[in-house]
């Protein structure tokens, strides 16, 4: 759309939601290099480009950054201290980038990684940190709002549950209102084992970063359409 403010400016309006938030945070540079090198002009150096907002991206860089953005592996680089492991490339996109990064599959995955990232692995309402052998996390990520229901995929639409606790969460035994005490449905068959289970205090840990925390928007929502109080 038109820039109100300055003539011949234009606005690109994103619905909020509507875009993956990747694993990892893709940096302009890697070890002094460019992982977007298509803005250097032919002798080499960054070009005025690089200063537009929205550019064209060829499909070389935009692999490179899906595969720095989504890794297959745990570490983010080979430990040999390469740039990259070209060769190991998770995904080659040369036609439909649009099905790749709206893929359910892909989607979890990725707000899975920043929701227990967030939340230190840690159940936020029964504060358990289980680790498996193979260092995966008991802990889920659950969304507030439900996908089903045009939840985004954010760390603000989203919270670490244990499986149990997820599970009662999605059927509205359990909600939160929005600042974080846990609410417990007349309908749970055994309540003081819940109690049992959840935090002492009666909240839900908040997360790392307080920018995280659940949006009240979210919470809201939750106990309108899913909580059996």
């Amino acid at each position: 759309m038109p820039d109100p403010v300055r003539s011949q400016h234009y606005l690109a309006l994103i619905e909020p939601g509507s875009y993956l938030t990747f694993e990892r945070d893709v940096p302009f540079r890697i070890h002094g290099e460019l992982v977007e090198r298509g803005v250097l002009n032919d002798e080499g150096r960054i070009s005025g480009r690089a200063q537009s907002a929205v550019r064209p991206v060829s499909n070389d860089d935009f692999n490179r950054i899906i595969r720095i953005g989504l890794p297959d592996d745990p570490e983010l680089l080979p430990r040999s201290g390469a740039f990259l492991a070209e060769e190991q490339a998770p995904y080659e996109i040369h036609r439909d980038r649009t099905f790749l990064l709206s893929s359910r599959a892909v989607r979890d995955r990725a707000f899975r990684k920043r929701v227990l990232d967030a939340y230190d692995c840690r159940c936020a309402l029964t504060g358990f940190k289980f680790i498996n052998g193979g260092g995966r996390a008991e802990a889920e990520a659950a969304h507030v709002r439900a996908v089903e229901s045009n939840g985004p995929d954010i760390i603000t639409n989203g919270i670490a549950l244990s499986g149990t606790v997820h599970w009662m969460f999605d059927r509205g035994l359990i909600s939160l209102t929005d600042d974080l005490q846990i609410l417990l449905s007349s309908k749970i068959n055994d309540i003081d084992g819940v109690r049992k289970i959840i935090n002492p205090s009666g909240r839900a840990r908040a997360p790392i970063n307080p920018e995280w925390r659940p949006h009240p928007r979210y919470l809201s929502w939750h106990r309108e359409n899913c909580f059996n109080a």
